[in-house]
């Protein structure tokens, strides 16, 4: 293998944080700080994310779709 194959690499760009849009800091990709990771932790633990689902918010005791048997 010669290991020149022509190709050029390009290197990936990194998105900002998603909480302050500051460039992000390797130890807590992707985001810049601690402080922004606990913050985004908050919003997961507390609900302020979520993922869309069929079930209606009427029937919350409804069973999922998807269960193990």
């Amino acid at each position: 293998m010669s290991g020149k194959t022509g190709a050029k690499v390009v290197p990936l760009k990194r998105k900002p944080c998603p909480i302050c849009k500051k460039p992000p800091v390797t130890e807590f990709l992707p985001f810049c700080s601690k402080r922004c990771a606990d913050i985004d932790l908050g919003q997961w633990l507390g609900e302020g994310y979520r993922i869309p689902t069929n079930q209606s918010p009427e029937d919350p005791d409804a069973e999922d779709e998807y269960t193990e048997d």
